[in-house]
């Protein structure tokens, strides 16, 4: 019990440890401010920087969340800019209440993203691409502490850092067409920014190494069956089928109590960092978090009153 405690407190206290811990490394990572990230993507005079851009839906979608990746030139490869604008981005919502669901997608038909941005990687000292790389790994590792569920919707090719950015992400769609692959082997590497920790935890550890020691892509119908993604549909006309699926998925969640789905991606994702025992205590104080608020009483009178519940995040 007292490890599960110390496992909840850190998380309750300290949800961007490693980001945090990480901070020294951002002189290699420039810094955008938030209002700057709202431009990326749009006509003006700072569209040839443009590469990443947040978009807010409204309507009956308010509360869903969109990360834009525009870097067409370079078919959204993680350069500093990309990865210095993207951790601006993330950090912007780990702490926005108004956001239920953030969906990660391309802008950049046929890819979704390309992994390490190579031409500038060769210009790095090893020392600069060592750091460069741990910097990449602690992105990562902020956009997987998202408190809210995250979903990647893969409608081209997501390769090596490409593949670890939407290992990242809670949930996974992907088109038929789509191609993913965890390639660094085949470059003489070893995937760098959390795949091989994330990968065999999504699909098992044999699959995993079959995969990242061959160096092998698989399409979005084979990523479903090895559980790699969620869902495959086919790909349609304009080239979205990914992002729409991860639309549907998004507003299924949508409706449900926000500090219910946050405990809850809480409670999964912690307590398979520790024994059964521990994670059965994890779950248990997550459990507790939730009596209080007014959403379990909301969720309550909505039944007895044989009604749909209109639930506050309170």
């Amino acid at each position: 019990m007292s490890v599960a405690r110390g496992v909840l407190s850190r998380i309750l206290t300290q949800p961007c440890v490693e980001l945090m811990a990480a901070r020294p490394i951002k002189r290699l990572l420039p810094r955008v401010s938030f209002n700057q990230t709202r431009s990326w993507c749009s006509d003006g005079p700072i569209a040839d920087r443009a590469e990443v851009r947040l978009s807010r839906l409204d309507g009956e979608d308010n509360g869903i969340v969109e990360v834009l990746m525009c870097r067409e030139r370079a078919r959204n490869s993680l350069g500093r800019l990309f990865v210095g604008q993207m951790r601006e981005l993330v950090s912007s919502l780990h702490h926005d209440a108004a956001v239920r669901v953030v969906v990660f997608r391309s802008l950049i038909p046929g890819v979704f993203c390309a992994g390490a941005d190579l031409k500038e990687r060769a210009q790095m000292s090893n020392p600069e691409a060592e750091l460069f790389v741990h910097g990449l790994r602690s992105l990562m590792n902020d956009i997987a502490a998202l408190p809210m569920p995250t979903i990647a919707a893969v409608d081209g090719f997501a390769v090596g850092g490409g593949l670890e950015l939407a290992l990242a992400c809670d949930l996974r769609t992907a088109a038929h067409s789509a191609q993913m692959g965890l390639i660094e082997t085949t470059r003489g590497l070893l995937p760098g920014a959390g795949g091989s920790q994330r990968l065999p935890r999504t699909v098992g550890f044999a699959i995993a190494k079959e995969l990242i020691f061959t160096g092998r892509r698989v399409g979005g119908k084979r990523a479903a069956e090895l559980g790699l993604v969620n869902q495959s549909v086919p790909q349609n006309q304009t080239g979205d089928a990914a992002h729409k699926e991860a639309l549907s998925l998004a507003r299924e969640i949508l409706p449900q109590a926000p500090i219910a789905v946050r405990m809850a991606k809480v409670a999964m994702n912690r307590g398979a960092e520790v024994d059964i025992s521990s994670g059965m205590a994890i779950e248990g104080m997550c459990y507790a978090r939730l009596i209080p608020t007014r959403d379990r009483q909301e969720g309550m009178a909505a039944f007895i009153e044989k009604r749909p519940p209109r639930y506050t995040g309170e």
